[in-house]
């Protein structure tokens, strides 16, 4: 029937469709283009979630003009960057920041955007914070790290502590993100964020509706040493000892192996608390002299560097490519 019929039928039910065309509703009038709003650059680049910006943002008005900071937590494809931020009608002012690539100053020698390179990063930020305002002496944060939950605003003291609010962006906050890293290592730092333990590794939510839930802390501070990483190194060198030394090239060129992970993060965060500054990169006395499109430096290397021509210079040069192109051509 239906390969009788079938295309009959079918070209039948197309005719209905078109002729119903004809009586659609048209929703999307000028009336409705007249009053549409074009969303802001950020939120069409897909970069900022305004909802979330707003309530972050928004002060109290019996706190008026008071700053309201924020912990703010990002990830690229190298590395992990931290900031702490409050807003103005200008646009957000950052007090301190700090960026997983420098832990290069404090012993660690590669893998700067796992779980541990995210904590190392949040004491970071959290002990300069906390140096800026002179606060540091006064809040010292947890110093044993043992994974166990951990708030300073619960210990005793006259001072209130440094508050600031966790800014994910538009990261999914899962169990277990790095992000959460970042949060656990500025809250042993000496910071006040808001948090529970529900999202940390090891957190394991009740199976039955009002049960208990629990949270394993040993599990989440091996995730803080990169016990993680060290299973893999020691996995990889037993199956594939030729990826092995392509995946883990830095850590073999520093001497170290699976067995000194742990210790490379505790000297770390001793480095950490004992000087967050860190390093800073020397200045190179280079001077340079410009020679036509060429720059000359005081240690012996040249960049080309081109000069901007006229309008007039321009044209004489293409005429003068013309020329030679034609000329090339009557020789052929």
């Amino acid at each position: 029937f239906w390969l009788k019929f079938g295309p009959e039928l079918r070209r039948s039910t197309s005719r209905r469709h078109l002729s119903a065309m004809a009586f659609v509703k048209v929703l999307k009038n000028p009336a409705y283009f007249r009053r549409f709003q074009v969303a802001r650059r950020r939120r069409r680049e897909g970069k900022t979630d305004y909802h979330a910006r707003r309530k972050m943002v928004r002060q109290d008005k019996n706190k008026f003009n008071n700053r309201k900071y924020r912990l703010v937590v990002r990830f690229t494809n190298k590395r992990c960057i931290c900031q702490c931020v409050y807003a103005t009608l200008r646009g957000d002012v950052v007090v301190a920041a700090a960026s997983s690539h420098e832990l290069e100053h404090f012993g660690i020698v590669a893998g700067y955007k796992n779980y541990a390179a995210a904590y190392a990063t949040g004491l970071l930020v959290a002990r300069r914070v906390l140096k800026k305002f002179g606060l540091d002496e006064k809040f010292k944060g947890k110093e044993e790290i043992d994974g166990e939950e951990y708030h300073v605003e619960d210990e005793d003291g006259e001072q209130r502590p440094f508050k600031c609010i966790l800014d994910v962006g538009i990261r999914r906050t899962c169990v277990g993100h790095r992000m959460w890293g970042a949060l656990k290592g500025a809250v042993d730092g000496g910071l006040h964020v808001p948090h529970k333990a529900k999202n940390f590794p090891g957190f394991k939510a009740a199976d039955e509706k009002g049960g208990e839930s629990e949270y394993d802390a040993e599990a989440h501070k091996e995730k803080i040493f990169g016990g993680h990483v060290k299973e893999y190194m020691e996995m990889l060198q037993e199956e594939d000892p030729t990826k092995y030394e392509a995946h883990f090239s830095k850590y073999i060129a520093a001497g170290i192996d699976a067995e000194k992970m742990e210790d490379m993060y505790t000297e770390a965060h001793e480095k950490i608390r004992e000087d967050p500054t860190g390093e800073m990169a020397e200045k190179k006395d280079i001077t340079y002299e410009k020679d036509g499109d060429t720059m000359k430096a005081s240690d012996g290397t040249e960049h080309a560097r081109s000069q901007k021509i006229t309008l007039e210079k321009r044209r004489e040069k293409v005429a003068a490519k013309i020329a030679a192109a034609q000329a090339k051509m009557m020789e052929d």
